[in-house]
């Protein structure tokens, strides 16, 4: 018996693939870029189909959500999960740091030392635990517009947070991530991005990735050489009421 929400997720898949072509070829590129479902608010049984679908890398913005999820996804389909990358893209209160090491694969939005802290607190307790959870990738989040209230460091102390970061053992800074200001052309913020996440390269030569992009501007992002999309309503739809 067919499943109409899985036939639904797999041809919005194949549609939001379509267009990530169509934006890689129409920049000229010619590398691929990471596709991120952001299954927020949506259920875990969305997140087995996607899993099914083979999407490897899910994104969750809520701590107690997305650990929820991963221990739901673990204890019913531990196939799918040991198959899946859990990416937290949201904003985290440092006092839950540590808590988010315990289950993420990758971490988008650290604009703080603090929270840079929680995280290696928790990586560390972990592996002093018997474990060997290895490295956690993080992505330093810059606020564009200066507005840290919406997350994200400023890009005047990007450069000692990066430092702050690359120094801590159970951390590995990979790259840069934006959430453009609601104000303005993506275009352009996309762009100024960009000349960011190339000065922190040159600073931090692993710092390769920049996440940039979602479902109602990605062609501006990877115009802009983004390497990671998260994409929610263009896959899941409108996210239920909650």
């Amino acid at each position: 018996m067919s499943d109409p929400r899985s036939e639904e997720l797999a041809a919005r898949l194949t549609e939001t693939r379509e267009r990530l072509d169509a934006a890689l070829a129409a920049a000229g590129r010619h590398d691929g870029v990471d596709l991120v479902v952001v299954t927020k608010f949506h259920p875990v049984g969305d997140v087995v189909r996607l899993a099914r679908l083979g999407v490897r890398d899910l994104g969750e913005n809520r701590v107690r959500e997305a650990a929820a999820k991963v221990a739901d996804l673990s204890g019913t389909e531990p196939d799918l999960a040991a198959a899946v990358r859990w990416n937290m893209i949201g904003h985290i209160q440092s006092k839950k740091a540590a808590a988010v090491a315990g289950w993420a694969d990758r971490v988008h939005s650290v604009d703080s030392a603090r929270v840079a802290d929680g995280l290696q607190k928790g990586r560390a307790r972990a592996a002093a635990e018997g474990e060997d959870p290895g490295e956690l990738p993080v992505l330093l989040q810059l606020s564009l517009d200066g507005d840290t209230s919406r997350g994200g460091a400023a890009r005047e102390d990007l450069p000692g947070l990066a430092d702050h970061v690359a120094g801590l053992d159970h951390l590995r800074l990979v790259g840069l991530m934006v959430v453009p200001p609601l104000d303005g052309s993506p275009a352009a913020h996309f762009a100024d991005a960009a000349r960011v996440a190339e000065e922190l390269r040159r600073d931090h030569p692993g710092a390769r990735e920049f996440s940039a992009g979602m479902s109602g501007d990605l062609e501006a992002a990877i115009a802009a050489g983004s390497t990671c999309v998260r994409v929610g309503t263009a896959i899941l739809g409108p996210r239920p009421v909650v």
